[in-house]
């Protein structure tokens, strides 16, 4: 490898690492708030489900989403490299920037709005892939409308139970019996795959299966836990309840971590394979080393660690008030989310999705309970995201032409 590429390398590790700490309060600001983990435990805890997502999740269908955000056959190769310094140089400038500020802004937005704009700045708009950006940008209000929807639904889904109420159980009973359904009709290995077989390559085709699969394995594991969990409210008081509610707070937060580390991470991973297509270390997208997605997790892993208080307090105490309930609910209702996103290969913001699940649980008190200028201030950090770092990072583009 050269010396520019090692450098790129570096510098997106870099940039993870900063993700894992500027975004360590997506994780664990409610469970911080709610006083169920210290500082120090929550952000280990949120640090090792942020690289469990590496067994997770297996298709890198976002990593491949974000390293196309600038077409290859307009930008050559050493001015890919360029293009991918200057996109991480401007990354990290404003990561560190909002989290210096204490604003929860979106670490994947400033990543694709650098390379888009050093891409621009390189080849003009031709360079940018059109459809990637559109769609990476809708998501900065549909993410959070998303998970806003999701803690509204879970939010009144527990309320119900708390009083005791038809309409819980038979919402609980719902749920149980689609994900049934769902599990027996999606999650099944094609017989015609495994024919002519041997037992133990049968049995090694079937762990694969489940292994790519795993992702909604879980997703189903989480929604049968909530169900049984709102049948079972009926029966408690509000004391036992609170305390059942604080341990299931370590499930949720898990759950939202291990989708923060599954959706995050993949988005560096695609940089860094831009960056080793571009350097001719590999021919394409689907021969990424092992070595990229385990450096990736690690390094996300590693900054989560690192925490991030600042931007802890705005989320977890400045948008609304949270208990162990409402943590529950926007935690789960904000993994839910990640998770689907991933599925349709949609880099979105872990910040935006949160802050919405929060707000929706927030609104199912009353309106009046969320803090609308605090969530407003933060909407124009989201919006001033893209263009910012496309602006900054066309500016270090230039600059390196004379280099």
């Amino acid at each position: 490898m050269t010396t520019f590429l090692i450098s790129i390398i570096v510098l997106a590790l870099l940039f993870d690492f900063i993700n894992g700490f500027h975004d360590a309060a997506n994780s664990i600001a409610t469970v911080v708030s709610t006083k169920v983990l210290t500082p120090l435990q929550a952000v280990l805890w949120a640090a090792i489900f942020n690289s469990v997502a590496y067994f997770i999740f297996k298709d890198h269908g976002v990593a491949n989403t974000v390293a196309k955000t600038v077409n290859a056959d307009a930008v050559s190769g050493a001015n890919m490299m360029k293009v991918i310094f200057a996109g991480l140089i401007a990354a990290i400038a404003w990561n560190l920037l909002t989290w210096w500020l204490g604003i929860p802004s979106s670490s994947s937005h400033t990543l694709i709005g650098g390379f888009a704009g050093a891409g621009i700045a390189a080849a003009g708009f031709d360079a940018v892939n059109s459809a990637v950006i559109l769609k990476t940008a809708s998501f900065i209000f549909l993410a959070p409308i998303i998970g806003m929807l999701m803690a509204f639904i879970m939010s009144l889904w527990f309320l119900s139970s708390f009083g005791k109420g038809w309409q819980s159980k038979i919402f609980s009973y719902l749920v149980i019996a689609y994900v049934i359904y769902f599990l027996q009709s999606s999650l099944e290995v094609d017989p015609e795959k495994l024919a002519g077989k041997t037992v133990y390559t049968n049995y090694y085709a079937q762990v694969i299966f489940y292994t790519k699969n795993f992702k909604w394995i879980l997703v189903a594991f989480i929604l049968l836990t909530m169900a049984f969990f709102a049948l079972y409210l009926n029966k408690l008081n509000a004391h036992r309840s609170n305390l059942w509610f604080k341990k299931l707070q370590l499930v949720s937060s898990a759950a939202f971590s291990i989708g923060h580390g599954g959706n995050d991470a993949q988005k560096v991973m695609g940089i860094i394979t831009a960056a080793l297509i571009a350097g001719g270390q590999i021919g394409n997208f689907e021969e990424m080393p092992n070595w990229v997605p385990i450096a990736c997790y690690a390094a996300i892993g590693m900054g989560t660690m690192s925490g991030g208080w600042k931007i802890v307090k705005t989320m977890g105490t400045r948008i609304t008030k949270v208990n162990p309930f409402e943590g529950v609910a926007a935690e789960t209702a904000g993994a839910l989310t990640l998770f689907l996103t991933e599925a349709l290969k949609i880099p979105v913001s872990t910040t935006h999705t949160i802050t919405g699940a929060i707000m929706g649980v927030g609104a199912t008190k009353r309106l009046s309970a969320v803090r609308w200028g605090v969530t407003i201030n933060l909407i124009w950090a989201w919006i001033l995201t893209i263009p910012v770092s496309a602006l900054l990072a066309g500016f270090i583009y230039w600059t390196l032409r004379f280099f």
